[in-house]
């Protein structure tokens, strides 16, 4: 899947989370991310002493705007502070400060008016319990016709983040939503005034769910939301206390991207890994993670069942040319968001490939499991024999699988949805670049299969679709990666990616398809649709890594509305913000207004720190 970017001359594996918890060494960061180029010579690498001659400040500068973005997407804020004071021997004029001013918090008295029951939502990743993305008109509150005139209401700034790349929760009026440095913000949404915020010390890029939960102490609404360290969160939606945190898997490199589902007092939380990436090093014993479902009491935190994509635990199986004993089977890693079916009380999820041989009949699949006991109930493998590591992309390819993958995860969450005839559909699009729609009240037996892409490790349909109830609308990513030399790592292929589709749901016809626009003379840039898609009545909106947010219209497929969010902005916090690539999350649809990220700096896109909020007023 998405794993941290992978580099041709300054190779370094990251775990997830590894260089978030204490305070960062300069030093240590410095031989990890880039002693290899700078203390070698390599490409056009400034030599150290040139290094050393700058300001931190513009040594910080070449790593969040300039060449080196690539090379230290993984290091946090404090992080890319300290190599550039390392490697400068000086200090910043302004130390880094990510505590909200006391103007950018709400004012008392809004606190109280908290109830997320009262009017619209769009709540977790994909809206409701059914993944459609899809919002109604009362909870749109705007039209289609209303849609060409949304402007820029506010912005909001992450501090010192090169990433904004959580995916936006909205209710009772309040906006959710985790940073790649672990802050949780609940944001006035009309507003973007701060409520509360706090530290979970470790990236929260899944969804947060908010719902109302039955405690000792009575019913209260809580945020649920799982961080990088594969530790699920629960806190009081209202205020931000915590209630409880439990560790879903412990396995080091664990982490939480989908978004759990809350149904009938129970919490449905997905585990993926960064094991991927991690198994690239060739002294790395890749690889033993094994993907899974757990099942929480919403009100405790209490394990109730946990369901792994692979039976068996990894065994030894082969050693590697160095001599490293390799495992498996492993991975089938769930990064998306499970869909529940309430009807035949089964939840449903998309998984992703496997990281070493032998390969299983859970990876790349849907799999239906049952919601009160965690049995499987079926699996339905839509690309075989897919096992796969970063090693598979770089020079050192030691511990790449023999079937050298083709990388074609589902990142994209199931989508049910039931049909004006009454029949009902299981559909998700593929990296592979096939849209698959199954039958849930057969098993999951195939209804039909659309290509809309060429696909590949990044390419097809990366984070998920959308659909009103006739159509699914697709977005393609075809993102076209290029490995250059020191001075831009990762760049884009300007030529290669993007496109909108609307599929009819009832047999997958094409209903239209509109080209991506082009990036033009812009640098660092795709066309690629990597985002997830969102729709509203007679609209469906798309995110572009060129930075752009489109609105098309969901009878024709004609862009309505075209935001490029490639700039800074005066934001409502008072943080420096500048908006980048959009991908990963898509926008959110509530309450008269649109919300949506803006940056994304992983593997050549552009670099990003801003939550950007729409409306037809405007300020």
């Amino acid at each position: 899947m998405n794993v941290p970017v992978r580099r041709l001359l300054c190779l370094t594996v990251l775990s997830a989370g590894l260089l978030t918890a204490q305070a960062p060494s300069g030093e240590s960061l410095y031989g990890k991310n880039c002693a290899q180029c700078h203390d070698t010579g390599i490409g056009r690498a400034p030599a150290r002493d040139a290094l050393h001659a700058m300001t931190p400040e513009q040594v910080l500068a070449a790593m969040e705007t300039g060449p080196m973005i690539s090379m230290v997407v993984n290091v946090n804020a404090d992080g890319r502070r300290a190599i550039a004071t390392f490697i400068t021997g000086r200090q910043f004029g302004h130390p880094l400060d990510t505590t909200p001013s006391a103007q950018a918090m709400c004012p008392a008295a809004a606190h109280a008016n908290f109830k997320p029951a009262v009017g619209p939502a769009w709540i977790g990743w994909g809206g409701n319990t059914s993944n459609t993305r899809f919002q109604n008109a009362a909870g749109a509150g705007i039209t289609a016709n209303q849609v060409p005139r949304l402007k820029l209401k506010w912005a909001f700034g992450f501090p010192g983040e090169l990433n904004a790349n959580a995916h936006p929760t909205y209710a009772g009026g309040r906006i959710f939503i985790g940073s790649p440095s672990g802050k949780v913000y609940s944001l006035d949404a009309a507003t973007g005034c701060i409520h509360w915020y706090i530290d979970a010390g470790s990236q929260v890029r899944a969804a947060i769910t908010v719902a109302k939960i039955e405690t000792a102490a009575g019913s209260l609404n809580a945020a649920f939301f799982g961080d990088a360290k594969a530790t699920v969160w629960a806190v009081n939606a209202a205020t931000g206390r915590q209630l409880w945190k439990t560790k879903a898997d412990d396995y080091p490199v664990a982490r939480l991207t989908g978004s759990a589902v809350f149904y009938d007092g129970q919490l449905y939380v997905p585990v993926a890994s960064g094991e991927e990436g991690s198994g690239a090093s060739a002294t790395y014993e890749c690889c033993k993670f094994r993907g899974s479902l757990v099942a929480l009491d919403a009100a405790t935190g209490k394990r109730i069942w946990k369901t792994y994509t692979i039976d068996q635990p990894a065994k030894p199986t082969i050693r590697n040319k160095l001599g490293t004993q390799l495992w498996g089977p492993s991975g089938a890693p769930i990064w998306s968001t499970p869909a529940i079916d309430t009807k035949l009380h089964i939840v449903y999820v998309t998984t992703g490939d496997n990281y070493s041989e032998p390969g299983t009949q859970t990876s790349d699949a849907f799999m239906a499991i049952d919601l009160k006991t965690g049995k499987k109930l079926w699996t339905h493998q839509m690309t075989a024999d897919d096992a796969y590591t970063s090693a598979c992309r770089l020079p050192d390819r030691t511990n790449c699988p023999t079937a050298n993958g083709p990388d074609f995860d589902f990142g994209a969450s199931p989508i049910l949805v039931t049909l004006a005839s009454g029949k009902r559909v299981l559909v998700a699009g593929q990296k592979s670049g096939i849209v698959h729609a199954l039958d849930p009240d057969n098993r999951g037996a195939i209804l039909w299969q659309a290509r809309v892409g060429k696909g590949g490790s990044m390419g097809g349909v990366q984070w998920g679709s959308a659909s009103d109830g006739t159509n699914v609308y697709v977005a393609n990513s075809d993102i076209k990666r290029i490995m250059l030399t020191y001075s831009n790592m990762t760049d884009t292929d300007a030529s290669q990616g993007g496109g909108m589709y609307a599929l009819r749901l009832e047999n997958g016809e094409r209903m239209w398809y509109t080209p991506p626009p082009g990036c033009g003379a812009r640098k660092r840039c795709s066309p690629a649709q990597s985002a997830a898609v969102s729709a509203m009545p007679g609209v469906a909106f798309s995110g572009s890594v060129d930075g752009h947010l489109r609105a098309y219209s969901a009878a024709s497929g004609a862009i309505v509305w075209d935001f490029d969010t490639i700039r800074t902005y005066k934001t409502v916090n008072g943080v420096e913000a500048r908006g980048g690539s959009l991908d990963g999350p898509g926008p959110v649809i509530a309450g008269g207004m649109v919300f949506a990220d803006s940056g994304y700096a992983t593997a050549g896109g552009q670099p990003g720190n801003a939550l950007l909020a729409f409306s037809v007023d405007g300020k």
